[in-house]
C-alpha cells in the first residue's frame, strides 16, 4: 500500500491559506477594544523609548504597533497575490469582504472612529486594488498577452 496517497493534498489551500492576512489586523484592533484599549489616546507609558542620535525622544505604543502590523500583513497579501490558483476568486471575495467590514465599522462603531483604523482601513483597500491588479498582470503573463 502506498502510504504517499493517503497524506493530504497541499494544492488545496482551504480557508485559513485564502483568509485575507488584514482580517488579522481587523481581528486584533477589535480584540484590543474590547480589552479596554481607548486608539484615541496618547499611551501613558510607551511600548518602546529611545533618544536618537539628533537628541530627540522617540517612543512608540500600541496605535504604531497596529499600524507596523498592519503593514506587514499588507505586505504578505501583496506576495500571496502574485501566485494564481483555482482559489484566487475566493481570496479576492474575501479581501473584499474584509474591506467592506472596515468601512462599516469605521462608521459605525464609535471605538473605531479613530486614525489607527483608519490606516489599516486604507490598507485593506490597497490589498483590494493591489490584489486585482497584480492577479491581472500575473494572468497575462501566464497567457503571454502583450
Amino acid at each position: 500500500m502506498n502510504t504517499l496517497s493517503t497524506l493530504p493534498s497541499r494544492s488545496k489551500p482551504g480557508l485559513i491559506r485564502s483568509l485575507p492576512m488584514l482580517a488579522l489586523a481587523l481581528l486584533a484592533y477589535n480584540v484590543a477594544l474590547q480589552m479596554g484599549h481607548d486608539f484615541r489616546l496618547p499611551p501613558a507609558q510607551p511600548l518602546w523609548q529611545a533618544t536618537l542620535i539628533s537628541g530627540a525622544q522617540w517612543s512608540a505604543g500600541w496605535n504604531e504597533v497596529m499600524i507596523a502590523s498592519g503593514l506587514a500583513l499588507l505586505f504578505i497579501e501583496i506576495l500571496k497575490s502574485t501566485r494564481t490558483t483555482q482559489h484566487s476568486t475566493l481570496e479576492h471575495l474575501l479581501s473584499m469582504l474584509v474591506f467592506i467590514i472596515f468601512i462599516v465599522e469605521f462608521l459605525v462603531v464609535a471605538g473605531a472612529g479613530t486614525n489607527v483604523f483608519l490606516l489599516l482601513g486604507l490598507m485593506s483597500l490597497i490589498d483590494v486594488m493591489g490584489g486585482y491588479a497584480i492577479s491581472i498582470a500575473v494572468a497575462r503573463k501566464d497567457l503571454n498577452i502583450t
